[in-house]
């Protein structure tokens, strides 16, 4: 089979199939929908069968064949391969680019303030942060490695736990000179609790239901409640003074640190059903200067 010559059909099909569109497919190829259409027609002629099914109505007008779907995932792997190897030529292994997905919030929290060491680790390697909320495409976002936080299973993706964490309630030092004012856990339910929404999707997600049940406390509605979907916000607001957050050891460790926050009921112990992991394809493991992030990564996580 001498495929080369088919890779350019091989680009259209596979745009074609994801978009559901020549025209879609042009625009990301760069060329015509005709050019994308004689492409498509030459590889199903060369294969002797049909890869879309084309309709002259509806809002999809494309969609591909049976066969095609079982072929799709083989292909698309393929491209990740030549992609990979394509970078491997590109650069040196420890040298380049090191693009990094991790949240905003783990970035402000935790990884922008160490950063700095990796640079010195490797001077030669610029990082590309890509700080996304939602997990992304590795392959098509050509990111070399992330930390997500979850119960550890991303499909496609090696993971590999970071950190476990707890959470537990912090407050500004000012709020804490009144130590009558906070003695029992009941009392919370009068101040402004802060409540994290950053990962609200996740039923397994930390909340303060579930950690004034742990302490005890029977009614959990509070007096005044504040939401936010950015758990670097979260904290920012409790150091401000603007209530009480039901913090994550992970992200407060540095504020609770420099005293910026102090945290509240110790004697109760509640550790997260979920964790950080460090995630990456399988492929990357080829990827030296990858590598060494991952290890900084895990020699970072036990300072």
């Amino acid at each position: 089979m001498k495929l080369p010559i088919h890779l350019n059909a091989l680009k259209a099909f596979e745009a074609s199939a994801r978009h559901q569109s020549f025209s879609a497919a042009a625009e990301e190829l760069n060329v015509t929908p005709a050019a994308v259409g004689q492409l498509v027609r030459t590889l199903e002629e060369w294969l002797d069968t049909p890869l879309f099914h084309r309709t002259n109505s509806g809002k999809i007008r494309l969609m591909p064949t049976e066969t095609a779907e079982r072929a799709l995932p083989d292909i698309r792997a393929g491209f990740d391969k030549l992609s990979q190897g394509l970078e491997l030529l590109q650069q040196s292994p420890t040298c380049g680019i090191l693009t990094v997905t991790v949240s905003p919030a783990f970035a402000a929290k935790w990884l922008l303030p160490r950063l700095d060491r990796f640079q010195t680790l490797c001077p030669d390697t610029d990082v590309r942060l890509d700080t996304n909320l939602k997990p992304i495409d590795f392959a098509i976002q050509r990111v070399d490695i992330g930390v997500r936080y979850g119960t550890g299973n991303w499909q496609g993706l090696v993971a590999e736990k970071l950190m476990d964490e707890e959470v537990f309630p912090v407050c500004s030092p000012r709020l804490f000179e009144q130590p009558e004012r906070l003695s029992l856990p009941e009392q919370l339910l009068q101040e402004t609790l802060i409540h994290d929404l950053s990962m609200d999707e996740h039923t397994r997600f930390p909340t303060w239901s579930a950690w004034l049940e742990k302490a005890g406390v029977e009614k959990h509605q509070s007096a005044h409640n504040i939401q936010i979907n950015n758990s670097a916000a979260v904290l920012q607001t409790a150091i401000d003074g603007g209530g009480i957050a039901l913090a994550r050891s992970v992200m407060v460790k540095d504020d609770l640190a420099a005293g910026r926050l102090v945290r509240l009921f110790p004697e109760f112990q509640f550790e997260s059903p979920l964790a950080y992991f460090v995630v990456y394809k399988p492929e990357s493991t080829e990827l030296a200067k990858t590598q060494m992030f991952r290890d900084w990564l895990f020699t970072e996580a036990i300072r």
